[in-house]
C-alpha cells in the first residue's frame, strides 16, 4: 500500500496524517477467559458474573436474567471493566466466533467466561467499529478454526500479531464517538421494534377470546355481543395453486408474477409465468387484498396478505372471506394461532398442512364492524413494526458503508 493510500475515502474535517499500520498488540492487550467447574456455580445474583457469547447481541453488549454466577474463591483472572470489548473466542457455530461489544453497564464483580476474550484498549470505541470493516472479517476467515461439528476456535496470538492501519488518538476518538452515536440511534430503534414486536404479541393473546370463552380480554368500546364459534371453511372460499412444468422455457419469463410461499408478504417475485403457462398448468391468480397461507415448506403456518396480483404454486392456500367478513381480522387470528397449529400438525416438523385442515379450524368470530376495528388495528401496528424494521435496516446498512470507507 502506498503511502497516498494509507488514508479513508471518508474524513472528518481537519485530519490530513496519513494513517500507520501497527499491530493489534500495540493498540490491546487481549486476555483469555475463566475456566470453572460446574460445582463453582452458585445461584444467580450471587457471586461473580461470567460473560459469555450470549452477553452480545447484534454487536450490543447485553446482561442477561439467566447469566451464570460463580463463587468467588474460583476466580484467578482480572475482573472484567465497562469499556473493555469482550469477543467471543470459541464456539460450536462457527459463525459466532469474533463477534464482539464494548462491555457497559456491569453491576457487581464480573469476569469473561473462558470461551471468550477481552481486549483492553485506550480507544475501545474506535476498535469496537474497526472491528466492523472488512479488514476484520477476512482475519476471521483464515484466523478462526473449526467447521464440520468442530468448536470454532479464534487464534487470539493471530490476532495479537494482525497489521492495522490506524490514525492519530484525536482521530480515533472522533471515528470512535462517531460510531458509538450511530450505534445508540440503531440500539433505540432496535428497542421500539422489540416493544412492538412484544406489544402486538400480547395484543394478539388479549383481543381474542381464550379457548372456551364468547368475549376477549381487551375490546374496542362500543362492543358488546358474544363472538360465535365457526369453522374458516364456513366463512371462506379458498384454493391453492400449482407449479408450471420448469422444463417448458415458454412457461416462464412472462408478465405474471407467480407467488410463493416465502413471498406472500412482498410486493414483488423472483419468477414470473407466462399465459402459456399458466393455462397449462394448476397454478391460479390471486386478487391484491387476498389472504395467502403457508401450507408446507420453510415458511409453514405464515400468514400474508397479497399485496399484488399474480398466481399461487400449491404450497399456498388463498383465502377470500365471504361477504360479512373481514380478511386482515382472518389474517389476524391465524398469525394469532400459528404455533398451535403448527404444534399439532407439523410436529418435529413432519406432516404437512392442507386446505381441509385449515378449513376445519375452528375459531371465535364476531359481528363484521368488529371485525374491521381489529383488523384494521393489526395492520396498523404491522406497518408500524415494518416502518422501524426498514429504518434499523437503513441505520445499518448506513453504518455498513460507512464502516467500508472510513477506515483504510
Amino acid at each position: 500500500m502506498t503511502e497516498q493510500a494509507k488514508v479513508p475515502a471518508i474524513r472528518f474535517a481537519g485530519f490530513t496524517d496519513p494513517w500507520e499500520q501497527r499491530k493489534v498488540s500495540d493498540i490491546a492487550t487481549l486476555r483469555r477467559g475463566l475456566t470453572y467447574s460446574p460445582s463453582d456455580v452458585v445461584s444467580p445474583g450471587q457471586g461473580v458474573r461470567v460473560l459469555r457469547s450470549s452477553n452480545i447481541v447484534e454487536d450490543r453488549f447485553v446482561l442477561r436474567d439467566d447469566d451464570v454466577f460463580v463463587r468467588e474463591e474460583a476466580v484467578n483472572i482480572p475482573f472484567s471493566r465497562d469499556g473493555e470489548i469482550l469477543i467471543t473466542a470459541a464456539n460450536g457455530s462457527t459463525r459466532l466466533v469474533g463477534k464482539r461489544a464494548k462491555i457497559s453497564g456491569l453491576t457487581g464483580k464480573t469476569v469473561h467466561g473462558g470461551f471468550m476474550l477481552i481486549a483492553a484498549t485506550e480507544q475501545p470505541d474506535f476498535l469496537c467499529a474497526l472491528m466492523g470493516t472488512e479488514w476484520y472479517r477476512n482475519f476471521l476467515r483464515v484466523g478462526v478454526a473449526g467447521g464440520n461439528g468442530a468448536i470454532g476456535n479464534l487464534d487470539s496470538h493471530a490476532l495479537e500479531c494482525e497489521k492495522v492501519s490506524i490514525p492519530s488518538n484525536a482521530e480515533q476518538r472522533a471515528i470512535g464517538d462517531f460510531f458509538s452515536n450511530l450505534d445508540y440511534f440503531i440500539t433505540l430503534h432496535q428497542r421500539k421494534y422489540d416493544k412492538l414486536v412484544v406489544f402486538k404479541k400480547s395484543m394478539l393473546e388479549k383481543m381474542f377470546p381464550k379457548d372456551g370463552e364468547s368475549v376477549p380480554e381487551i375490546r374496542f368500546a362500543g362492543f358488546t355481543d358474544p363472538w360465535e364459534q365457526r369453522k374458516l371453511g364456513d366463512v371462506t372460499d379458498s384454493f391453492s395453486g400449482g407449479t408450471p412444468d420448469g422444463s417448458h422455457a415458454s412457461y416462464y419469463g412472462g408478465s405474471i408474477p407467480f407467488i410463493r410461499s416465502a413471498e406472500i408478504n412482498s410486493d414483488k417475485t423472483e419468477l414470473f409465468l407466462t399465459e402459456k403457462g399458466l393455462d397449462n398448468s394448476s397454478a391460479k391468480i390471486v386478487e391484491r387484498g387476498t389472504v395467502l397461507y403457508a401450507l408446507y415448506g420453510a415458511t409453514s403456518g405464515e400468514v400474508g396478505i397479497a399485496a399484488i396480483k399474480g398466481a399461487i404454486n400449491q404450497a399456498i392456500l388463498a383465502l377470500s372471506p365471504h361477504t360479512g367478513n373481514d380478511p386482515l381480522f382472518l389474517a389476524s387470528w391465524l398469525r394469532r394461532e400459528k404455533a398451535r397449529i403448527v404444534d399439532t400438525y407439523l410436529q418435529g416438523g413432519q406432516g404437512n398442512l392442507s386446505g381441509s385442515i385449515v378449513k376445519e379450524l375452528s375459531f371465535a368470530l364476531p359481528q363484521q364492524k368488529e371485525q374491521q376495528v381489529i383488523g384494521s388495528f393489526f395492520s396498523h401496528l404491522d406497518n408500524l413494526i415494518t416502518l422501524h424494521q426498514r429504518k434499523l435496516e437503513l441505520l445499518r446498512n448506513i453504518k455498513k458503508s460507512l464502516l467500508d470507507k472510513m477506515f483504510v
